[in-house]
């Protein structure tokens, strides 16, 4: 996604002031370092930060970096953090916001910064590349069929628009760099989630989810659903019934005696689960297109 550099091509309508100033702290550098910088701006009614960021862009700041798209909170593109907390700039309002101390506007902590209030969250889609994809059997004669519980029980899941907030506060991620390479984290929890209790799909990730996405090191604190502009629950219908799928596989023993019981087989291994992530398959086709 293109990160703005500029003003919008067309400034976001003004209304009348009200006569107070707004004090902004905004964070300003790249990744050798940098620091905030306060603008102080007339307070307009019914903006949000968004909104204001804007307008120190088009009149104090032409070179502020700021990454944004929909300004309806549909994309995602504007999360940052303010006054601390992990927020859409385009959703939060500047009227929810304690105006008698500078507000802070800085870019998520937990990932690299490109520029000002831009973050590479390129992390997010490598791993998005390591999720075993949507694996359904052969269609039936009459078609797929689902009950209604199961659509409404994904349609949760699907709400996601990926803006990482929960990624950003999630403190796996947020305070161990060395942890990225061995943990999705909760956005792709949810994802993971979503394939597991979909009734059509065929895949057995559990041992997958449990070895090479690291469930195991989420202890439920919580914080990703307190932060989530979806209002998804992560953690008590993601997480946590993802957990009991992943101990039942592996350490349940009743479970195990029913599969032998039942000739049932046992959950597929991780490594068998990896050949159906969307980067084996890249692999396997450029390794086609180097042999041809």
């Amino acid at each position: 996604m293109a990160i703005d550099t500029a003003a919008p091509a067309s400034a976001p309508e003004t209304s009348t002031t009200d006569g107070r100033e707004l004090r902004m702290r905004l964070w300003r550098g790249d990744a050798s370092g940098g620091e905030f910088v306060e603008y102080r701006v007339p307070a307009q009614e019914g903006e949000v930060v968004l909104d204001v960021v804007h307008r120190i862009q088009a009149t104090e700041a032409p070179d502020l970096a700021v990454r944004w798209n929909c300004k309806a909170g549909k994309c995602g593109s504007c999360s940052a953090e303010i006054n601390g907390r992990p927020r859409l700039m385009c959703m939060t309002r500047m009227s929810a916001l304690p105006t008698e101390e500078p507000i802070t506007v800085s870019p998520m902590r937990a990932f690299p910064v490109m520029r000002d209030l831009v973050t590479d969250v390129s992390y997010n889609y490598e791993v998005a590349k390591l999720i075993p994809n949507f694996t359904p059997g052969p269609k039936p004669p009459e078609g797929y069929r689902m009950q209604q519980v199961d659509v409404e029980r994904g349609q949760e899941f699907r709400k996601c628009i990926e803006c990482f907030l929960c990624q950003n506060v999630c403190h796996v991620i947020r305070d161990h760099e060395e942890n990225k390479e061995h943990y999705a984290g909760p956005r792709f929890f949810v994802r993971l989630a979503e394939l597991e209790m979909h009734p059509l799909d065929t895949l057995d990730r559990r041992a997958y989810v449990r070895e090479r996405m690291g469930i195991g090191y989420c202890n439920i604190t919580k914080c990703c659903t307190e932060v989530c502009p979806e209002d998804i629950h992560i953690t008590d219908n993601a997480i946590i019934p993802l957990k009991e799928r992943v101990v039942d596989s592996r350490y349940d023993p009743v479970a195990w005696l029913g599969r032998k019981i039942l000739s049932r087989p046992d959950p597929m291994s991780a490594s068998e689960a990896a050949k159906h992530t969307g980067a084996a398959r890249a692999a396997e086709r450029a390794a086609k297109t180097k042999e041809s």
